[in-house]
């Protein structure tokens, strides 16, 4: 299947405690650039994003959208601090024996001390955030590629119609070239004769003169090469997979060819199709840049 660059996928993934919601989106681009957005407690897991979301894209300027809810309230857990408080006994007794007054800490007293017991957030389970966290990731990928293929599909279809057409303008130039060559030596003769009026022509020079121009104006290795590569590209779209960079690669040695074509041109008709053809070729290549 061919895959167009651009695409979108969404995904929620949700459970009775949380929602995590993944987004992706993508334009064209030489290489895979991937930029992912999401809160920061989910940096730990962005190495293992990354390696998910190459499974499922080879090209493309893709960004990823991470949203998290939490539906439950703050889990909070108590942290007693043993050093801390420790430090803090020690000093009251050396102020006990430095000043000679009574030592009447209490555990109370002590609870109240700055940092001996603190409040914190409690740890996450992180195989179960990473398990949430990954399957919305694989589902919105997921989807994020069937956008991809049909839209690729589009593609496709499009691109061989230009194929036929660009085929059918290669079949023009290869007919109407032979052809050159006889007006080309109908008016060579009616001209000599002009110039010589009733004087014998020879042969020879007219053969001598169309095979020169023949050599000038052939341009059957390129119709070959041309025929070739159009053939190549139409194998590539039905084959499909990641041949964007394959299929622009063929389409500059196309338009190679239909500009040589048109440099040799010396026919109006021909002209008229080589530059056809080059028209046609820009139009793939712009289309060639959307594929993966």
């Amino acid at each position: 299947m061919i895959r167009s660059m651009t695409g979108f996928g969404r995904f929620e993934a949700v459970t009775p405690e949380h929602k995590i919601t993944a987004e992706m989106k993508a334009v064209n681009h030489r290489y895979l650039d991937l930029s992912i957005k999401m809160p920061k407690k989910f940096n730990y897991f962005e190495a293992g994003l990354r390696n998910l979301l190459k499974n499922y894209i080879q090209r493309g300027k893709v960004d990823v959208f991470i949203s998290y809810e939490d539906y439950t309230e703050e889990k909070l857990c108590l942290k007693y601090n043993n050093t801390l408080a420790s430090e803090y006994m020690e000093y009251f007794a050396e102020m006990q024996r430095q000043f000679g007054i009574e030592y009447d800490i209490k555990v109370s007293t002590l609870a109240r001390m700055p940092e001996v017991l603190t409040m914190e957030q409690a740890p996450e389970d992180e195989e179960q955030v990473w398990r949430l966290l990954s399957e919305a990731m694989e589902e919105a990928a997921k989807r994020f590629v069937e956008a991809r293929v049909q839209e690729g599909e589009r593609l496709k279809a499009d691109l061989l119609g230009k194929l036929d057409y660009m085929e059918s303008l290669v079949d023009f130039i290869e007919e109407r070239s032979p052809a050159l060559l006889l007006e080309y030596r109908a008016k060579l003769e009616e001209k000599v004769k002009e110039l010589l009026e009733n004087s014998l022509i020879e042969e020879g020079r007219i053969a001598a003169e169309v095979t020169l121009y023949a050599d000038k104006i052939c341009v059957d290795e390129e119709l070959v090469r041309l025929r070739s590569h159009i053939h190549a590209t139409r194998k590539e779209l039905e084959n499909g997979g990641s041949v964007g960079r394959k299929l622009d690669f063929i389409a500059q040695e196309m338009n190679r060819e239909a500009n040589t074509i048109l440099s040799k041109s010396g026919d109006l008709e021909i002209t008229d199709r080589a530059i056809g053809l080059k028209t046609e070729i820009e139009k793939v290549r712009e289309q060639i840049q959307n594929i993966e």
